[in-house]
């Protein structure tokens, strides 16, 4: 999902090499040796990740393996050779317990195996290296891969009823927003740990909501739950919203509010006719 829109935001200015699972396995050091080897970059990201939160829980070892053993295959492939190393983390490094935006010096304090293994890949990347930007982001959707806005799509067609949970906050974000926000990053010659989502707050239950507004699904049933009646393997954070002043900071731009990004984004993926130099990025 992400790996796709980065690809397709930098290519414009960069030669890209784009590397997925039948190319590399980036759990193997020899082979994260061989690819920069190969192709002799001067910046290396890397989107890949094991999402399956749930999942995670019961596949610890397949967890960490991708998202704190593969960081650190990476970054020490990257050492000593002047190549700058963009790495992707979550907001769920964090408990919830917060009642103001995280900011990127907060304490962390994973409270699911996801969270655990994304916050030792940061951990490996700040001991190896400081030639890193660390991109945190939240709630993320996009055309590809699966993600919140093709799970309720689906079964708003297919059931024609949803129930959402209502008591988890946090930012819904673009793909294509952050694959811009990240060549800003670049551009600016930043380094270090930094808080990129689409602008403003909801809980999944107004997420949905707004998903089934723009898909014309008025007359699908969507009923407000709690977490807890769920029963869920992996405990979610109640609070996940991201302070961005460090990003405004450093780049003089804002993102776009959550709710036109996605309105922005319905349109493209309906119509597939969005304009490749449109700036997701507000002035």
């Amino acid at each position: 999902m992400l790996g796709s829109d980065l690809a397709a935001q930098f290519r414009y200015r960069h030669d890209v090499v784009g590397m997925d699972l039948g190319d590399i396995d980036i759990t193997r050091a020899d082979e994260c040796q061989r690819a920069v080897q190969e192709t002799r970059p001067q910046l290396v990201i890397n989107a890949a990740a094991y999402t399956n939160v749930d999942g995670c829980e019961t596949a610890q070892e397949e967890c960490f393996a991708a998202n704190a053993e593969a960081v650190k295959n990476i970054a020490e492939a990257c050492r000593g050779k002047n190549i700058t190393l963009i790495h992707f983390s979550t907001d769920y490094v964090f408990d919830g317990t917060g009642i103001r935006p995280y900011i990127e010096e907060d304490a962390c304090n994973p409270i699911n195996v996801y969270g655990a293994s994304k916050l030792a890949g940061e951990n490996y990347l700040r001991t190896i290296t400081d030639n890193y930007i660390l991109i945190r982001t939240a709630w993320l959707y996009g055309a590809k891969g699966k993600n919140f806005v093709q799970a309720i799509l689906e079964r708003a067609r297919t059931t024609g009823k949803l129930t959402v949970v209502d008591d988890q906050i946090g930012s819904p974000t673009c793909s294509r927003d952050l694959a811009a926000a990240t060549e800003l990053l670049v551009d600016k010659n930043v380094r270090g740990v930094f808080h990129v989502t689409n602008r403003g707050t909801c809980s999944w239950y107004e997420f949905a909501k707004k998903i089934l507004k723009e898909a014309r699904l008025d007359t699908v049933e969507i009923t407000p739950i709690k977490t807890a009646e769920l029963q869920r393997a992996a405990l979610r954070p109640a609070y996940s919203v991201l302070g961005m002043q460090k990003f405004m900071t450093a780049t003089g731009k804002t993102m776009q509010p959550w709710q036109l990004a996605f309105s922005d984004y319905y349109q493209w993926i309906t119509s597939r006719t969005c304009c490749s130099e449109s700036s997701y990025l507000n002035k």
